[in-house]
C-alpha cells in the first residue's frame, strides 16, 4: 500500500516554502529563443488570461493574482470569465488570437473543447500555458502550470482516515482505531476536468486498500469515478446525490461515518444534505467527516467551527506567479523550467510542467497555514466572506 504520511504542521509548509523561495528556478528561467516576443518591450505586450467561471471563489482570485503579476511586469492583461459556458470560452480565445496577443493563460472549462483554438493559437506563435487543469488532446500546449493534483486526492484520504479515527495524528494506522467497519460515501469531480481523475486516483490509492480488508465499507456501492463524477463541480447536484445517497442507502439503521469530498463547494452541499437529514449539526454531535479541497473562505469558517473537517489548500498565489514567469520566459524568448516532464499526457504530447505542493487544513491548523500567511484574516475566517 502506497500511503504518504504527513507530518501534519510541518513537512507540507516547509515544502511550499521551498517552492516558493526557488520559484525563479521554476517557471522562467533559463531556456531556448524559439518563442514568444524577443526583443519586444513589456508594455508593448498582451497576455489573454481565461478562466472558466466566477462563481467559483478561488477562480475570482486566481484570476486577480495571474493579472495583478504580469501588469506588475508591465504586460498588459486581459482577463476573461466564461460563466462556465464552452462556447463563451471559445470565442474569448478566438478574439483572443484574432486580436494578436502575445501570450495566453488559459483554465478550461473542457479541457478538450478547445482544440481549435490551441491549433490556431499555434499557427499564430502565440505561447500556450495551460493553468491548473490540462489541456487535452493537442499537442499546442506549451506549457502547464499546476498542483500535485496526485497527492490532492492521497491528502484528501489521508485526511478521512484522520477524521474517522483509522490514522493518528502522524498520518499512520492508529493503535486504538476503531473495530468496526465504517461506511464512506465517495465523491469525484466533473469528468471533463483532467484534475478529477488525478484526484479520483490519488484518493483511491489511499483508500482501497481500507475497502478491501474491510475497515471501510460503501453501502451504496459506487465505487467507480463515473458514479461518484459531479458535473461541473456544482454543490446543487452535489447535494441531490447526497440526498439520494441517504434516502437509498441510509434510511433503515445504517450508518454513515464520512464523506469523500473532492472539492469544498461539494462539501458544503454534501453538509447541507447531511444536516437536513438530522445527522448533526458538528463533527462533535454525530456529522460525519467531509473532506475538501481550495479552502474556500466559507469552508475554512465551517472548520473553524467543527462542521467540515477538512480542505486542501492549493496556494493559487504560487500557481498565478509560476503562470506570470511561464509567459514572461516565453515572451523573452526563454523556455520556462518544469520540474516534471512525464506526468502530464494529454493525449497527443507529454506536456512539460510545473507542479506545486499542498497543504491539508484542519481545525487545529488553519491558523497557521491561512491567517499567519495573510491568505485570509482571523475576521474573514468568523464571518466565512472574503
Amino acid at each position: 500500500m502506497q500511503n504518504r504520511s504527513m507530518k501534519m504542521l510541518g513537512v507540507s509548509a516547509a515544502l511550499v516554502l521551498g517552492l516558493t523561495a526557488c520559484s525563479g528556478g521554476g517557471a522562467g528561467s533559463d531556456g531556448g529563443d524559439d518563442a514568444g516576443g524577443g526583443d519586444a518591450a513589456p508594455e508593448d505586450m498582451t497576455v489573454g488570461v481565461a478562466m472558466p467561471t466566477q462563481t467559483y471563489e478561488r477562480w475570482l482570485n486566481d484570476g486577480a493574482s495571474v493579472e495583478e503579476g504580469l501588469e506588475e511586469l508591465g504586460y498588459t492583461a486581459d482577463l476573461q470569465f466564461a460563466d462556465d459556458d464552452i462556447p463563451t470560452q471559445q470565442q474569448q480565445i478566438d478574439q483572443m488570437i484574432t486580436q494578436e496577443y502575445d501570450a495566453l493563460i488559459i483554465a478550461s472549462i473542457d479541457g478538450s473543447a478547445l482544440t481549435s483554438q490551441l491549433d490556431a493559437a499555434a499557427a499564430a506563435d502565440i505561447p500556450v500555458i495551460s493553468y491548473d487543469r490540462l489541456l487535452t488532446n493537442s499537442e499546442n500546449v506549451d506549457f502547464y502550470v499546476t498542483f500535485d493534483n496526485f497527492a490532492v486526492g492521497q491528502e484528501q484520504a489521508n485526511a478521512l482516515l484522520y477524521g474517522l479515527g483509522v490514522f493518528d495524528e502522524n498520518f499512520e494506522e492508529a493503535d486504538d482505531a476503531p473495530e468496526e467497519t465504517l461506511n464512506v460515501e465517495l465523491f469525484a469531480g466533473s469528468l471533463d476536468d483532467n484534475n478529477a481523475r488525478f484526484f479520483w486516483d490519488g484518493a483511491m490509492d489511499v483508500l482501497e486498500p481500507y475497502i478491501e480488508d474491510g475497515t471501510l465499507a460503501v453501502p451504496s456501492g459506487q465505487t467507480t469515478i463515473e458514479q461518484a463524477a459531479t458535473q461541473r463541480w456544482e454543490q446543487e447536484t452535489a447535494q441531490e446525490r447526497m440526498e439520494n445517497l441517504l434516502t437509498s442507502d441510509y434510511a433503515g439503521d445504517e450508518e454513515l461515518h464520512g464523506v469523500l469530498s473532492p472539492a469544498d463547494p461539494l462539501s458544503r452541499g454534501i453538509i447541507n444534505a447531511l444536516r437536513s437529514d438530522g445527522m448533526g449539526d458538528t463533527i462533535e454531535d454525530g456529522l460525519p467527516i467531509v473532506t475538501g479541497q481550495d479552502a474556500e473562505i466559507a469552508s475554512v469558517s465551517l472548520i473553524a467551527e467543527g462542521v467540515q473537517h477538512s480542505t486542501i489548500f492549493k496556494d493559487t498565489r504560487n500557481l498565478a506567479d509560476e503562470a506570470v514567469s511561464a509567459a514572461d520566459a516565453f515572451l523573452n524568448g526563454e523556455e520556462p523550467e518544469a520540474n516534471d516532464t512525464e506526468s502530464y499526457d494529454n493525449g497527443s504530447a507529454v506536456i512539460p510542467s510545473y507542479l506545486l505542493p499542498v497543504e491539508m487544513i484542519l481545525e487545529e491548523n488553519y491558523e497557521e497555514i491561512l491567517v499567519e500567511s495573510d491568505f485570509y484574516t482571523e475576521e474573514q475566517v468568523e464571518s466565512g466572506q472574503q
